[in-house]
């Protein structure tokens, strides 16, 4: 902690306003400093984000890659027991039928998800609302 010998000489015979206007004009400073840090801090963070989406987007290109050799591995191995169109139709439909499951099932908890609204907020504001107009009520 800094005693009044340890100030510089020129401030010992500043006023109090001079001492209040160089104060608020360091605050200033420190404020603008550390919004810069938070700037520069942020910069980083999505930098960091933006390679991590890059790799995640190299994953799915390649998890795709392997759901195209896996349908291909499907369509070899029935087209042993079958004509080649045969195998390749059924693993077709296979997967339409998959789609269309995922899908009904999508669809019918998107239904039940909307609409978006907080609906305990918009009732704690109504109450906070009411309140406001009749405090002792």
């Amino acid at each position: 902690m800094a005693t009044v010998e340890d100030l510089d000489p020129t401030l010992r015979e500043l006023s109090i306003a001079e001492l209040f206007k160089r104060m608020a004009g360091d605050v200033g400073t420190l404020i603008r400093q550390e919004i810069d840090l938070a700037k520069a801090e942020v910069t980083e963070k999505i930098r960091e984000a933006g390679a991590a989406a890059g790799l995640f987007a190299g994953a799915l290109v390649l998890a795709m890659l392997a759901a195209g050799a896996l349908t291909a591995c499907f369509i070899l191995l029935l087209a042993l027991a079958m004509p080649g169109w045969v195998a390749a139709l059924i693993v077709t439909v296979a997967y339409g039928a998959i789609a269309a499951a995922l899908a009904v099932v999508g669809q019918r908890r998107l239904r039940a998800a909307a609409p978006p609204v907080p609906e305990e907020t918009m009732e704690t504001l109504k109450e906070d609302v009411k309140w406001l107009k009749h405090p002792t009520a």
